[in-house]
């Protein structure tokens, strides 16, 4: 998503760092581009340790790993799913993302198409438009997003067991929507449904952001 504001800090490095050896001998046991997702409610560092993620494997690995968002792929631009939301608060859940779609592109991928073509949000504008996502040369993608957990092409799930109450601060300072009590009461719906993920996870990435391995087959 253009426009998103990233808040990196210590604890989110420390994550990433705990992953990267968890995750490199699947990476090269794959014949595939290597597939890895990261869920958990908002505000939880999803896009921040998927940035640092993939700064890692460059560095350390010298692999090209590119950052899908779920992001992208809701039905309706931020802004305007936000007011959707407070005119009906039965439209927070599943239906507002296109996880088929974002199924799809990751099904591509692992056929080994050069490249995609992905929904691409523009949170300023409040639109949705379109970009290529280029692939060659990539080995590892990294897919964000709250449901995440829920995506079949998927060689690796990790999931960050954070609850909205936890994550306030971060979602201050990320300021990307009104934080009042109606917010809170959509987060508790998002947190019912997400909760729900976690034993599907092969990776958890507690509160403390300390990281574990479920040790789930790939």
């Amino acid at each position: 998503m253009r426009g998103d504001k990233l808040v990196i800090q210590e604890h989110h490095v420390k994550a990433a760092q705990s992953i990267v050896p968890l995750l490199i001998p699947k990476i090269l046991q794959s014949k595939d581009t290597f597939i890895v997702s990261i869920a958990g409610e908002s505000g939880s560092g999803k896009s921040e340790i998927a940035a640092v993620l993939a700064r890692l494997l460059r560095e350390q690995e010298n692999m090209k790993s590119i950052i899908i968002q779920q992001d992208d792929y809701f039905v309706y631009p931020p802004k305007t799913n936000a007011e959707m939301r407070r005119k009906n608060i039965g439209h927070v859940g599943l239906s507002e993302v296109r996880l088929v779609l974002l199924e799809q592109n990751l099904s591509d991928i692992l056929k080994g198409h050069s490249e995609i073509k992905k929904p691409l949000v523009i949170f300023d504008e409040d639109k949705i438009t379109e970009e290529l996502l280029h692939l060659e040369g990539t080995r590892v993608v990294i897919v964000e997003g709250t449901y995440t957990t829920l995506l079949h092409n998927v060689h690796q799930h990790i999931f960050i067991d954070r609850t909205y109450m936890e994550t306030r601060e971060s979602r201050n300072q990320r300021a990307r929507e009104e934080q009042d009590q109606y917010l809170e009461t959509i987060l508790e719906i998002e947190h019912r449904i997400i909760s729900l993920h976690k034993p599907q996870a092969d990776i958890i990435v507690t509160k403390n952001y300390e990281v574990n391995s479920v040790g789930n087959p790939l």
